[in-house]
């Protein structure tokens, strides 16, 4: 397992390459340079060009990507075109854990949940949990994250405390415990809709083996049979799906943290879209790349203590 998880590592390096180049060069053919952001004051042609030379853009595209890559192997991914003077560095070093932080409690909450969910609706298979359950998770999968958290704010932070229900709820940033599940559930809600759908599938699929029905035969309670044989063989194509889940909640949402007001790094990788701040983007696409990448190397490992059979 370690020889296999040394080799993927080791193949990460020529793909994130291809990443970045592919963005580098993405970034390249769309119009503008980026070092007149929206909001500036009427900007001469000497002072883009001089803005130009300062962040190296008057330079080849071959010498640009190489000292791209070579300062960020040192950990310099330049000054923010859109936030001058922060660096990018420091930008991502202050608002990532943020939105690592939400994003684990997010994909806590769809797992949990969301297998609680498919597990009920494959055991009562066309019953009234199986339609309360296949409900609630289109209703989360339809309304989007940002309509999810408004519908939140105004149920437990308008309504309920008007009728003298408060739960300590507010939006006014992450200083409390509190203040981090309604953004965790409006984050988690569409990921929770997923994974129920998934789990519910793979459990009715696997109920149906042969090896279910011998284990029945056998005398084993149901509850057995579900833990034990079902539920366990059931979990791959849904471990699958954590991963990827895992690394799209975990690097920003701009929504969720902007509704939330939760200074995460999904506004400024929307920012930095519209206004082309290119060693931005090149960073968070780095930091996504890199997370998902390790999460799906993760998932891989885990194939292996889930079933025995598996090896590599």
């Amino acid at each position: 397992m370690l020889r296999y998880a040394a080799g993927r590592i080791f193949w990460f390096i020529p793909t994130l390459l291809l990443i970045t180049a592919l963005t580098f060069i993405i970034l390249k053919l769309t119009p503008g340079s980026g070092v007149v952001t929206s909001g500036t004051q009427q900007i001469t042609a000497e002072q883009i060009a001089r803005l130009e030379r300062q962040y190296g853009l008057d330079k080849p595209l071959y010498q640009q990507f190489g000292i791209y890559v070579w300062k960020a192997v040192q950990g310099d991914f330049g000054t923010s075109m859109a936030y001058r003077p922060q660096s990018v560095g420091s930008i991502i070093a202050r608002t990532f854990p943020i939105s690592l932080r939400l994003g684990f409690y997010a994909t806590f909450f769809a797992v949990v949940v969301g297998m609680t969910l498919g597990v009920l609706a494959a055991v009562n298979q066309n019953g009234f949990i199986d339609y309360l359950s296949v409900t609630l998770a289109i209703l989360f999968y339809s309304l989007p994250n940002f309509v999810m958290g408004f519908v939140l704010i105004l149920l437990f932070v308008v309504w309920l405390p008007r009728q003298g229900l408060d739960l300590g709820f507010n939006i006014g940033g992450i200083e409390h415990w509190q203040d981090w599940v309604l953004p965790s559930i409006a984050l988690g809600a569409a990921p929770l809709a997923t994974i129920a759908r998934y789990t519910r599938s793979s459990m009715i699929d696997v109920i149906r083996s042969d090896y279910v029905r011998t284990a029945r035969a056998k005398g084993l309670s149901e509850r057995g049979v579900i833990l034990r044989h079902v539920l366990k063989n059931a979990l791959i194509p849904v471990v699958t799906l954590i991963g990827p889940i895992f690394a799209a909640v975990g690097t920003g949402s701009f929504f969720v943290e902007n509704v939330f007001n939760i200074p995460g790094m999904g506004p400024f990788f929307v920012t930095s879209m519209t206004s082309k701040d290119q060693f931005m983007i090149l960073a968070v696409v780095l930091v996504y790349g890199v997370f998902l990448a390790a999460m799906n190397l993760v998932v891989d490992l885990v194939y292996g203590v889930i079933d025995p059979r598996i090896r590599y």
